[in-house]
């Protein structure tokens, strides 16, 4: 069998993945016990895991020195993809939002507002999709802080709980979309190495499956 490449974002989907390997049988002992390699191997399947931010997870697919990768729909969004988006995984579960102080809701529609995000392209396009014309700030840290402090009408941010919002005196106005681990695959690799995507694909699937059933027998 031809040997394959994927890359995992760092962090909490990082063992969200590692759960799905071990699910399907893939031995992930060297990807647990990495310590500071960044590309590990598995003992019985002929793949290696490359560890990356989810930004340059898509960069590595989309340029084909990686086959397959794992990250989060929001980093999906916020870029023009060109691969295959082939199963949602239902890990990190999370959603975007619009959300901003209570007074956010006594702005004039003819103001054109000023919106802060993390997120330019999705924000962008969801303004578009609604047909307003809007300001858009690009916020690397924490984007609560800005209509807080002044600088933005509203925000559109990645919400899980909706905890942080609530502490800093922020309200959900709209659910923008749902969000969660995807795999994706490089499109000539879909071709070149159709066999070995194909077998993992189907193994995934058949374990999320199967996971769902027996959650849902419990």
């Amino acid at each position: 069998m031809e040997n394959i490449r994927i890359a995992l974002t760092k962090g909490r989907l990082e063992k969200d993945a590692i759960g799905i390997f071990d699910g399907i049988g893939i031995d992930t002992t060297e990807l647990k016990n990495k310590g500071r390699k960044l590309i590990l191997k598995s003992d019985n399947y002929p793949v290696e895991f490359v560890l990356a931010k989810a930004q340059d997870v898509i960069t590595y697919v989309e340029h084909g020195v990686v086959d397959m990768g794992i990250v989060g729909k929001d980093t999906i969004l916020e870029n023009t993809p060109d691969f295959y988006e082939v199963i949602d995984l239902n890990k990190g579960k999370c959603f975007f939002a619009l959300a901003s102080l209570e007074s956010y809701r006594f702005i004039p529609n003819f103001k054109r507002k000023v919106i802060a995000t993390k997120y330019p392209k999705v924000a962008h396009d969801y303004f578009r999709e609604k047909g307003e014309d809007v300001e858009i700030i690009k916020i690397e840290g924490s984007v609560e802080l800005a209509p807080i402090l002044g600088l933005a009408d509203a925000i559109v941010d990645i919400v899980e709980t909706g905890t942080t919002l609530k502490e800093n005196g922020l309200i959900i106005f709209d659910k923008i979309c749902d969000i969660s681990a995807r795999l994706i695959v490089n499109k000539a690799s879909m071709k070149m190495k159709k066999n070995i995507v194909l077998d993992l694909v189907d193994k995934i699937e058949d374990f999320l499956n199967s996971s769902e059933g027996e959650a849902n027998n419990d």
